[in-house]
């Protein structure tokens, strides 16, 4: 993906930004979407990443997010974004796709990096760039989440953040798999990747956390 020039927002921009999703999404959401926000600026300041386009593909992954579902289908299928079947049976997982097309048709947002971090937020993919996954990490640890093994997650996004996100990714799929729900093909394909490029990367978590952080 070309490198994008940093982004400059104006109080006056960010506030239409807030007011938009505001409008699109439920209470509860809008606090959360605000959090991931905060958060993914966090992530960029420590890993180098551009901190107000953090700030905003923060802000939005969640735009299309309480949409119904035929209608997501619908835009999906207008806009050519379904990738597979399972998106078909579960219309929820294109809210991420969805959401890009859309506030870069209503708000002329048209920066690539925010637009894939938007896009990927709930699936992950392979060779997702650093702001996607600055992003998709933001949204699992933010403030506001509270789960069993949320804080081991959070001390790991402060140390190394694809490993952070791998481990973010093998929760979920463990999750899905204990559930016996469907796994997406690209949560698979972004795991297997991030895998395959950490392979020359060894330690012992339970050494750096503790016995407790895995199990």
């Amino acid at each position: 993906m070309e490198e994008q020039s940093p982004i400059k927002l104006s109080q006056k921009q960010w506030n239409r930004y807030e007011e938009a999703l505001r409008k699109k999404v439920k209470s509860r959401r809008f606090e959360h979407s605000k959090s991931v926000s905060v958060e993914a600026a966090a992530l960029a300041r420590k890993y180098g990443a551009d901190v107000e386009a953090a700030m905003l593909a923060g802000l939005l992954p969640d735009y299309a997010r309480d949409m119904p579902d035929m209608e997501l289908l619908r835009l999906a299928e207008k806009y050519n974004l379904v990738s597979c079947w399972v998106e078909e049976r579960f219309p929820l997982l294109l809210h991420g796709p969805v959401g890009a097309v859309l506030i870069r048709e209503e708000l002329g947002i048209d920066n690539s990096e925010v637009l894939e971090a938007v896009s990927r937020h709930t699936t992950g993919a392979p060779d997702m760039g650093k702001l996607a996954k600055i992003v998709y990490l933001a949204d699992s640890i933010e403030p506001l989440r509270k789960y069993k093994g949320v804080e081991n997650f959070r001390r790991l996004s402060r140390i190394n953040l694809n490993i952070a996100v791998l481990e973010v990714m093998n929760s979920s799929i463990q999750h899905c798999i204990s559930k016996n729900s469907f796994i997406h093909p690209l949560t698979i394909e972004a795991r297997n990747k991030l895998l395959y490029e950490l392979e020359s990367i060894s330690f012992d978590f339970k050494e750096l956390f503790g016995r407790d952080f895995i199990g």
